[in-house]
């Protein structure tokens, strides 16, 4: 049986100049805010999100949930498929 959270989406779209320094980003710019990890500020790092998704140490299920929901967000607004259902068909 797969966990169940319930969680709020924290992901934001934020406009940022090219070049602009990761650090300026705001946590809400990212799949993983605590974390900091994974921006979603345009398609290719929506895409570069979850191709990675496996490869995020150091977080909990419920903080995976809270990312995918985040990805799932960002992909409406970009427009990209997501096939996945849940955060464990990334995994």
């Amino acid at each position: 049986m797969r966990d169940k959270f319930v969680v709020t989406i924290t992901w934001k779209p934020v406009h940022m100049g090219s070049g602009e320094p990761r650090c300026k980003l705001p946590a809400s710019a990212f799949a993983f805010p605590k974390e900091r990890k994974e921006p979603l500020t345009d398609a290719a790092h929506l895409r570069s999100a979850v191709a990675r998704f496996p490869q995020v140490t150091g977080v909990t299920d419920a903080e995976r949930a809270l990312a995918f929901r985040n990805i799932q967000a960002a992909s409406r607004y970009f427009g990209v498929t997501l096939h996945a259902h849940d955060w464990h068909d990334l995994a």
